[in-house]
């Protein structure tokens, strides 16, 4: 506080491991890992088969599907709370992981869907008429070039969805209430108190939940950078 610019006089990690294990950031990072490692594996390959599905192939309802998917971006959070907690209590999906999961997976399709879709739409049509008369069939064409060829779309979408389910706060505050299973964006709301805020133990706390996007971004950081300005341009 009396001088907030400059460097720390001694430097030490007893906030961190304080954080880490009194503050229960280690379960929470667990649990956030699993909650957002699933939402995005599923989320990308069912995504990147409906995108795959509407681009590359031709059927009556390809354009109704993709507007049915675009609808889904404009739906808020805050529209299916109330109905999505009074279902998941009737089938006893609230305070249990895979409550956030299936939510998680269905406000993420959208999105995923809408980036890959551009990104399938751009390919070369000849490389898939070339495969086919090689022999390929549709699941080839799919996993072999496909799969390859928008590895891009996969990173930016991906990442998009990583980092938005790894912050999501209001799903993961209202569907679990068992200590054990909160998520980390729950866990670091309880450094802050009604009366009271210690800082330095919060700040703490931040830095562990923000180190995993920070390290996500400077491995694939190309990769994002390529992918945004290829989807902007096929689109």
């Amino acid at each position: 506080m009396r001088s907030p610019f400059a460097l720390p006089e001694v430097v030490q990690l007893g906030n961190y491991i304080f954080a880490w294990t009194v503050g229960k950031l280690g379960v929470a990072t667990l649990n956030s890992v699993i909650v957002c490692g699933i939402a995005l594996l599923v989320s990308l390959f069912f995504g990147a088969m409906a995108a795959f599905a509407i681009a590359r192939m031709k059927w009556k309802i390809s354009k109704s599907m993709m507007s049915y998917f675009l609808i889904g971006m404009m739906v808020p959070v805050h529209c299916v709370l109330i109905p999505l907690f009074v279902r998941f209590t009737k089938l006893g999906l609230t305070d249990s992981l895979i409550g956030l999961i299936i939510p998680y997976i269905a406000f993420a399709l959208p999105m995923t869907i809408f980036l890959l879709v551009g990104f399938f739409k751009g390919m070369p049509g000849e490389i898939f008429e070339a495969a086919c008369i090689d022999g390929c069939n549709i699941y080839q064409c799919f996993i072999e070039i496909g799969l390859p060829l928008a590895k891009t779309g996969m990173f930016v979408s991906g990442l998009m969805t990583f980092v938005g389910n790894w912050n999501e706060l209001l799903l993961a505050m209202v569907f679990i209430s068992d200590p054990n299973k909160k998520t980390l964006p729950v866990t670091l709301t309880y450094f802050v108190g009604p009366y009271a805020t210690n800082y330095v133990q919060m700040f703490a706390a931040i830095i562990i939940a923000i180190a995993p996007s920070i390290v996500v971004y400077c491995l694939f950081s190309n990769q994002i950078v390529e992918g945004l300005t290829v989807g902007a341009v096929k689109g």
